[in-house]
């Protein structure tokens, strides 16, 4: 077998990655950065950016500073950017309060962050020609659009969304041959697990079958399946990667 055959390999490709500043968003970039991919990394923080900028791999890759909610901003900026061979929306926030504390405002902050940005930063590269034949659109889910819990009403409902939009465009951009599929993350290690309690957390854990929380790097490879040639029949799906916390 030749030594130098992987499918999974993004030599070639360029990809945009929001909320690249931390988390997974940030994993995913690097990760991909490591398969040979040339990066455009977005997000509002520069500093934090420009760390992630410093971690990729390999050369040509660009940080750009944007916060993506700024829609009457967005068709300019998509003009700037190359053409892509992948988009992963990774972009999200998260705000828990039980429904009788919750105002419109605070739902419309969810939905304009989690779903709404995402969908016209997918129209414009869309309109603008930016997506290349072939290109893979990954959206960064949760189990949480289908896995309750009190006081995340509105993050479970803006992750429904996404899901819906994501089978919705997959249907709709097929003749263009562009994949649409979602990743559903359970709970993952980052800067937001480190406000928990310790106990809480070893509480949580219990409840998984694999008997941890996962880490970005876990999520990023299943970015990486589908941002490569190896998911070329695969789209409108979704991928749970939960440890197994979804089986009960």
């Amino acid at each position: 077998m030749n030594k130098e055959y992987n499918p999974f390999s993004l030599e070639g490709k360029t990809i945009l990655v929001t909320g690249a500043s931390s988390g997974i968003g940030k994993s995913i970039a690097i990760e991909c950065s490591k398969m040979k991919a040339k990066l455009c990394v977005i997000g509002r923080d520069i500093v934090r950016l420009n760390e992630t900028l410093s971690e990729l791999e390999g050369e040509g890759h660009r940080a750009l500073q944007f916060d993506i909610n700024e829609n009457e901003k967005i068709k300019s900026f998509i003009s700037e950017l190359p053409e892509l061979n992948g988009v992963v929306h990774a972009a999200g926030i998260i705000k828990r309060l039980p429904l009788k504390f919750i105002s419109k405002e605070d739902f419309n902050e969810i939905l304009d962050t989690n779903l709404v940005s995402a969908s016209q930063v997918t129209r414009e590269l869309h309109k603008q020609k930016k997506l290349k034949t072939g290109s893979s659109i990954v959206f960064i889910s949760s189990i949480a659009s289908d896995f309750a819990s009190i006081g995340n009403i509105m993050y479970m409902a803006s992750k429904g969304a996404v899901n819906s939009f994501s089978k919705g465009i997959a249907f709709e951009f097929a003749k263009s041959n562009i994949r649409s599929n979602v990743i559903q993350p359970g709970m993952v290690v980052t800067n937001l697990t480190k406000v928990i309690n310790d106990k809480e957390i070893e509480e949580d854990i219990k409840r998984y079958p694999l008997g941890r929380y996962g880490t970005t790097q876990e999520i990023a490879y299943a970015a990486i399946y589908l941002l490569s040639d190896a998911s070329a029949w695969v789209t409108g799906s979704k991928i749970v990667v939960d440890g197994g916390i979804t089986l009960r």
